[in-house]
């Protein structure tokens, strides 16, 4: 063999993957070369361990900003991961030569700072760049004619490079196939005299793309061809390809995954070439194609990827002979074919940023390699492309029989005929579209009509378990990991609380030591920012021993913990650590308290005394009564925490009496000359303070006073409509005003004299929100007839102004309370007047007990409780 084995592949391809395997079986190469960043050589071996299971990924970071990382994700069907197994397995040398981490880390952060200082908008001239708009179909008509180019010609420069030879007007422009582009013989040394100065090359000032990135501008001849300083190059410019679509779409396909499935992921061991590396030729050959025709196609840093590559595999030639193999991207291998020199390879890498890196193994998950999660060589369907590697044969019947199996346990009806009918219909849709197999596309259309009878929603639920899948990989203990990251896996394999891709509901009971724990972890991880679970509101219990939360692991969060290190070695400094720069940085009043509560959640007993000396501090400084109210509740609702914690809470208690009584001295005036948004934010601070106020420990006093200022509230006109409604609804829930008194201020508030807007907005704060307003006006009749009195009597000019205020009060009600008061007022009002509950007398209810149809449901009961007549009479008694 001479020459390097170059294995042109396609990221989590597994065609690709079954590809190499044979193609390395077959030619036994002293050593292979993965496309991958050099800092993993030394974390390479762990691939071979027990422990480790794909799909798993490659993270590194930088040291002083762990924030700043990146992943290179490989699963079982990679065509890179089989190869580092295939050398481990035989022990053969294998390492990375892709540009090192340190370089793309610091490359991709020059980027991000220069995409935030170019202004945004289009070019001067409004249009596209030259070979943007070539890409969108737009052509170039110049003066001389060798100089069109045509859409789906590429750029001149490609063209040129494909044989394409310019005669130009004048001979110095001429570019001759074989001699090079024209840019490489200015820089050998080759004038330009053009015909317009602007045009000039004089060797030693560099070449034209050079000089207009000085600031030189050039105006053509055709206008198309002008030039602007700031725009970048021509280059630059041009817009990104995708060769695979490219690929595709040149075989007449107007979909790149169901091309590349049909070439190279479908071709099963009775369509393999005799040689296992002619698939790579022809594979390469096509990519070369590309590249003279479109250059890096927007991938400019590629051009100092593959320079590296390059010089990686010449010091790898040198090393172990000819024939090592290379297991990149397709794009690259034309690329690593050129012939070059070293010292223009270490041209293109030099200058280049540099930023200090660290770098381990970490879990990854099927639905990261998935394209729609950001990763630019992600594919659509991994879960698919994992049950193509993994099984052994007929990959169709097996497939539907595992989509059969998760229906099943979804309680569809899917019997061993729907899956035969189903692997049918894909097969004969594979042969009538003239596939070679039946791919995703045939299997799911068969599994649409035959399993889901042609509905969609449980071809989401397929797509979402299966197509693309919730598979998380595992790293063995040995990967090297920062100290909190360290920490946090003992916790999570003391706790039993295992790192999961699938959502999942976890429900706690905190009187539990272990459950305490967890509650604990959870809440200082979320101190942290690292979101491992959120809170969600509990199932059966309202009592504060119990906790639910929802918990998804996510790659990204390896990031968070490296992020989060420098807090401290375990989670618990760390996140007391936290908690304390926190508070000492906070200026917020309610910032303060609500990291109070996260402090007793997350049970931080070193870091309350700061935080409580933060929050005394602000709550002394701050006069807002807004500020106040917001910050009250989170306090009443971490002494709560503390009692079931067991925690001291008696300064916390100190503070939050304090703020209860500055906010009922300064509440009543805040509340007046509020406009509609001042007003609808003061009532949501109103029912939070009554709240609160109700979960402090028990002090007659306060709860007294709090009463006297909601009656104030309810009763000065000064005070907008929502919150006197508000205040008195409080006062009558609370038992403090009575039906008759409510009634009262509703028949004053809807007076005739009231303005419309006005007397919507007392309703909406009175019977409003979810609160029980409905059932309110349901069992109250004198309520509900002022009510109607009211809306029955506005004017018809200003009744188009209240409807949208009067929709969203009722609109909050339960649909049978909506239907409960339409047919009341259908009705009309009652003969006589009180409380509807107190007689029989309620419109739309009978005007008694009827005790033959109530005993008619005394047989049923009895034999759904198992007893006997004598049992019953006890009950019904």
């Amino acid at each position: 063999m001479t020459g390097p084995l170059l294995l042109g592949v396609r990221h989590h391809g597994p065609g690709s993957a079954r590809a190499v395997r044979a193609a390395l079986d077959a030619a036994s190469p002293p050593a292979v070369l993965i496309e991958g960043p050099p800092e993993g050589d030394a974390l390479v071996a762990l691939a071979a361990d027990e422990q480790m299971r794909p799909p798993v990924a490659l993270l590194a970071h930088a040291v002083d900003d762990p924030g700043r990382a990146a992943f290179w994700p490989l699963a079982e069907f990679s065509p890179e991961w089989v190869a580092i197994r295939w050398a481990l397995e035989r022990e053969v040398p294998v390492r990375f030569i892709d540009l090192p981490a340190a370089h793309s880390l610091a490359l991709a952060a020059a980027e991000e700072s220069a995409d935030a200082a170019r202004p945004e908008g289009p070019a001067p001239d409004g249009e596209e760049p030259l070979l943007g708009r070539v890409s969108a179909g737009v052509g170039v008509e110049a003066a001389d004619p060798e100089w069109d180019v045509v859409p789906g010609q590429g750029s001149l420069e490609g063209r040129v490079s494909a044989g394409v030879g310019v005669e130009a007007a004048d001979p110095e422009w001429d570019v001759v196939p074989g001699q090079g582009s024209f840019e490489g013989r200015v820089s050998a040394g080759v004038g330009v005299e053009a015909a317009d100065p602007e045009w000039d090359v004089v060797p030693g000032q560099g070449s034209l793309e050079g000089r207009v990135s000085a600031g030189v501008g050039v105006e053509a001849a055709d206008p198309e061809w002008d030039v602007v300083p700031g725009q970048e190059s021509l280059e630059a410019r041009g817009v990104r390809i995708d060769p695979i679509a490219v690929l595709a779409e040149t075989a007449g396909y107007d979909d790149p995954e169901r091309w590349w499935e049909d070439v190279i992921e479908h071709r099963g061991p009775g369509g393999q070439a005799d040689d296992p590396r002619a698939p790579f030729a022809a594979l390469g050959e096509a990519m070369a194609a590309l590249r003279e025709m479109y250059g890096h196609g927007g991938h400019e840093r590629d051009l100092a990827r593959e320079a590296h590559m390059r010089i990686q595999l010449r010091a790898a030639n040198k090393e172990f002979g000819d024939g090592v193999a290379v297991v990149c991207g397709a794009w690259h291998v034309p690329a690593l074919a050129a012939k070059t020199t070293l010292a223009a390879d270490k041209a293109l890498l030099k200058g280049l940023p540099k930023v200090k890196t660290e770098m381990t193994w970490v879990p990854w998950t099927h639905r990261r390699l998935a394209r729609h999660s950001g990763y630019g060589a992600g594919i659509d369907s991994p879960g698919w492309y994992g049950h193509l590697f993994g099984v052994p044969d007929r990959p169709v019947e097996r497939w539907m029989t595992k989509v059969a199996g998760l229906l099943r346990d979804e309680d569809r009806m899917v019997s061993s005929a729907h899956v035969i009918e189903a692997v049918r219909l894909a097969d004969t849709l594979a042969a009538m579209r003239g596939r070679p197999l039946a791919g995703l596309t045939e299997t799911t259309d068969a599994i649409r009509a035959v399993m889901c009878d042609g509905s969609d929603v449980p071809l989401d639920l397929i797509r979402d378990r299966l197509i693309v899948g919730d598979v998380l990989g595992e790293v063995p203990d040995a990967a090297p990991a920062v100290p909190l990251q360290r920490d946090l896996s003992r916790l999570q394999r003391s706790l039993r609380l295992k790192p999961e891709a699938l959502e999942r509901e976890l429900d706690l009971d905190l009187r539990k030591e272990t459950d305490a724990a967890k509650s604990r972890l959870l809440h200082r991880l979320r101190l942290l920012a690292i979101g491992w679970g959120e809170p969600v509101t509990g199932r059966g219990s309202t009592g504060t021993f119990r906790e639910s939360w929802r918990l998804r692991w996510e790659p990204e969060l390896f990031v968070r913990v490296a992020e989060a290190g420098v807090w401290g070695t375990t989670v618990l400094t760390a996140a007391t650590a936290k908690a304390e720069n926190t508070a000492v940085s906070a200026t917020a009043l309610a910032e303060v308290t609500a990291l109070a509560e996260q402090c007793l959640l997350a049970e931080l007993p070193d870091a309350l005394p700061v935080v409580m000396r933060a929050l005394a501090d602000r709550a002394a400084l701050d006069a807002d009564v807004g500020h106040l109210a917001q910050a009250l509740p989170a306090l009443a609702r971490s002494l709560r925490y503390g009692d079931v914690r067991s925690t001291d809470t008696a300064a916390l208690g100190e503070v939050a009496a304090g703020l209860a009584e500055r906010i009922c001295v300064g509440l009543p005036p805040a509340c007046t000359g509020l406009d509609a948004d001042g007003a609808a934010e003061m009532r949501g601070h109103l029912d939070g303070v009554h709240t609160a106020i109700g979960l402090l420990p028990k002090a007659p006093e306060l709860g007294e006073r709090w009463g006297s200022v909601l009656h104030r509230l309810a009763a000065r006109d000064t005070v907008p409509g929502v919150i006197r409604g508000r205040a008195a609804r409080l006062l009558l829930d609370d038992g403090r005003l009575a039906e008759d008194e409510a009634a009262r201020l509703m028949a004053l508030a809807l007076a005739p004299g009231t303005p419309p807007a006005e007397a919507a907005a007392w309703i909406e704060g009175f019977v409003g929100g979810a609160s029980g307003g409905g059932m309110l006006l349901v069992h109250d009749e004198r309520l509900l007839t002022l009510v109607d009195a009211w809306l029955t009597g506005v004017p018809a000019d200003a009744f188009t102004d209240v409807l949208p205020l009067l929709r969203r009060t009722f609109s909050a009600y339960e649909s049978g309370v909506r239907r409960t008061l339409g047919e009341l007022v259908r009705r009309g009002p009652a003969a006589a007047s009180g409380p509807v509950h107190a007689g029989p007398t309620m419109p739309g209810f009978g005007p008694g007990l009827d005790g033959e149809r109530a005993d008619a449901v005394l047989p049923v009961l009895q034999l759904l409780l198992g007893i006997d007549d004598n049992d019953l009479a006890g009950v019904t008694r």
